[in-house]
């Protein structure tokens, strides 16, 4: 007999759960790295359960899972209420027994939303927009590498062997033969996402060996991160059963291109529907030109949500299909803001900073903040690009710590995204930062050993 509850999910996970006994539900919420955290419990007790409990801790381990000193002062990890947003339950197709996933709402014990969890802070900005009058809308493209195994991290990263015996190869973008090479796991993250209900709009080859690109549809920007949350974990899976590894490192292997999470942008009134970039004759807006403006200025303080790591910096490398500046052009991919060709209905911006190893709820956060800031500032950007932005000058953040520096000067990012959300966000990543710099790399054994 199926749960009372399921008739409350989308029709996705209740096709997935007909006819079965539904033996397990994974109640998550995502934390600053991105990592689903969470309770795996029966189905018979979540059933009869309205809300679970996690520590706030969670929002303070660092990638390497160890604990940031907490902002706000005492360590006692108190707890938070969990209730499930029965909208996200999706099937888990990849499990041995019938298991859904639902994300979780996360709350204080005084019912207000935590404002360090990345899914509320995604919807803090979202509802900035509403209180504005407008609805913004994006489109997300997520390119991840699929590689060989890898259980010794001083090894680097090869690309996996295809069904032909051979290594992927570099520089085949586009190629359908290249995808081909390994159908088998592009098989199953279509078979995967069709399960869940999740709906692709299309798979390709990049530019790098064994790099894919997913796009998806354009929506709701927290209706989007759940299922790019959801699609990390979909992939890895389908990865691991073809004995190969998915990564979304934004430079996981060196001289090839780094990946990245590029958000196209929209926005539309609440009450006529209409893309507010476009007047009644279809063309441009004063307010496309706000929304460009506001991303050329205040995105150098919000690249440490677009670039978490210190393997980021790697990706801005000029000729990489990566940007190293703000410029803005029409239908320009060497600059960092490009604006597609497209009807005036569908007008938008690309910000093509993000990298795939960013949290998507702070990505799509981060890129929505500045484009608001611009709308309210109401400035102008400067001169479109129009040739090769390669050859301007560099002004985005090199390393992970100036970009920290950058976020915590800023005024305007702590207002937008939160003042406690920053504290948290900030020491979470000046302690990864921290424990990089005490590792030694290979290329300073090689060449500063006996050298120097």
């Amino acid at each position: 007999m199926k749960p009372q509850w399921i008739e409350e999910t989308p029709q996705a996970a209740q096709d997935y759960v007909a006819g079965r006994r539904l033996d397990e539900v994974e109640c998550i919420v995502g934390d600053i790295a991105g990592v689903a955290r969470g309770k795996a419990m029966p189905a018979s007790k979540f059933a009869h359960q309205e809300r679970f409990y996690l520590p706030n801790s969670i929002f303070l381990q660092t990638i390497t899972g160890d604990w940031a000193d907490n902002p706000s002062g005492a360590f006692t990890e108190p707890d938070m209420i969990l209730t499930p947003d029965f909208s996200t339950a999706t099937a888990a197709p990849w499990t041995a027994d019938v298991t859904l996933q639902v994300i979780h709402d996360v709350m204080d014990q005084s019912g207000n939303p935590v404002p360090v969890a990345p899914r509320n802070v995604l919807k803090r900005v979202v509802d900035l927009y509403r209180q504005k009058g407008w609805r913004p809308i994006v489109a997300p493209e997520m390119e991840f590498f699929l590689v060989a195994r890898n259980i010794d991290p001083n090894q680097p990263i090869m690309p996996p062997m295809g069904r032909s015996g051979r290594r992927a190869a570099a520089k085949q973008a586009y190629s359908m033969s290249a995808v081909d090479e390994y159908g088998k796991v592009i098989d199953d993250i279509y078979d995967f996402a069709e399960a869940q209900g999740f709906e692709i709009d299309g798979i390709l080859q990049e530019g790098g060996a064994g790099q894919v690109e997913i796009n998806l549809n354009h929506g709701d920007p927290v209706v989007l991160a759940d299922q790019i949350f959801y699609f990390k974990r979909l992939i890895r899976e389908a990865a691991l059963r073809h004995d190969c590894f998915a990564t979304f490192m934004a430079k996981p292997i060196e001289g090839e291109p780094g990946s990245a999470m590029h958000i196209h942008h929209s926005v539309v009134g609440l009450e006529d529907g209409k893309n507010i970039f476009s007047d009644a004759q279809g063309r441009e807006t004063p307010a496309f030109m706000h929304f460009i403006a506001g991303m050329q200025k205040h995105l150098p303080a919000a690249v440490a949500l677009l670039a978490p790591y210190v393997n980021s910096y790697r990706r801005y490398v000029p000729d990489f299909a990566a940007p190293i500046n703000l410029e803005w052009g029409r239908d320009n991919r060497t600059t960092g803001l490009r604006v597609p060709i497209s009807g005036p209905e569908a007008r938008r911006v690309e910000n093509r900073l993000a990298g795939m190893d960013c949290n998507p709820y702070l990505g799509l956060a981060a890129s929505l903040a500045c484009g608001y800031l611009g709308l309210i500032e109401a400035e102008n950007p400067r001169a479109e690009c129009l040739g090769d932005a390669y050859i301007s000058e560099d002004e985005l953040p090199l390393t992970l710590g100036d970009a920290l520096d950058l976020m915590e000067e800023s005024a305007p990012m702590r207002e937008v995204l939160g003042e406690e959300f920053i504290a948290v966000y900030q020491a979470v990543k000046r302690n990864e930062y921290k424990e990089f710099l005490q590792v030694i790399s290979p290329w300073e054994r090689e060449h500063l050993l006996l050298n120097v």
